[in-house]
């Protein structure tokens, strides 16, 4: 062993130097030189940093730099990650999205175009005419339909999803049951409101008569009883009127 190499390093190192690091890892771990100014460390780590993959062979493991367009990657020509102004497709970096795909800034990737698809038209709607189905002869149907898939930002825009055309129609009158129904129902609450008036007045009354009853009652057991006297006209002996 060289006298400037040491087996006794510390972070992962199997063997390393006081000038250059690591020189060699321990198994599993991944080589890789950092750059500290003008002068490159070696260290030893248990994945590769950004910007980094990693390759594995019998005697080291070594950490290798990705492409200069490339963030993170699976080998030096499968980019999994793009650098800012780049669009990932297929492994690789692009400026520009190929034809037919468009370019997806908020996954900074090269997708498929989306184009605006809407379900079947409704059955037209019946004639009405200011919310009305009676009363006219002329008015509007209407039918709609749903968005089943919205577009991405070069795909077709939706249609209308709404459509509306004239009717006619044989004119007749409207019915006023409604009418006559909402009176019924109001004659019906003031019947009610009055029967409700006309009981709390009985109650009231009743409650008022019981009380005066009851007033009456505790007076007569206060007062002291009056003692009978008799009629001086019956006290009185009979007058013989046979003289």
């Amino acid at each position: 062993v060289h006298p400037n190499v040491s087996q006794g390093c510390q972070g992962g190192c199997a063997t390393c130097s006081d000038y250059n690091g690591c020189l060699s890892c321990k198994p599993r771990l991944f080589f890789v030189l950092e750059r500290i100014g003008m002068k490159q460390i070696g260290v030893c780590l248990s994945s590769c940093p950004s910007g980094y993959y990693g390759t594995r062979y019998p005697d080291i493991n070594k950490c290798a730099k990705c492409k200069a367009d490339c963030d993170t990657c699976f080998t030096r020509n499968f980019c999994t990650k793009c650098k800012s102004g780049f669009y990932l497709y297929s492994g690789k970096c692009l400026e520009k999205c190929p034809e037919g795909l468009e370019a997806n800034n908020h996954t900074m990737e090269c997708t498929s175009i989306v184009h605006c698809e809407a379900s079947e038209w409704s059955p037209w709607s019946p004639c009405t005419k200011k919310g009305k189905t009676c009363g006219f002869k002329r008015g509007n149907e209407v039918r709609v339909r749903e968005i089943v898939q919205h577009p991405s930002a070069m795909g077709n825009p939706c249609p209308a999803t709404s459509e509306s055309r004239k009717c006619i129609v044989q004119r007749k009158r409207c019915q006023k049951e409604g009418k006559g129904k909402k009176n019924r129902e109001e004659k019906r609450k003031k019947s009610n409101k009055d029967e409700s008036k006309e009981t709390r007045q009985e109650s009231k009354g009743r409650a008022a008569r019981r009380q005066n009853r009851e007033q009456r009652e505790n007076n007569n057991k206060t007062q002291p009883k009056k003692r009978k006297v008799p009629n001086k006209e019956q006290t009185l002996a009979p007058v013989d009127t046979a003289h």
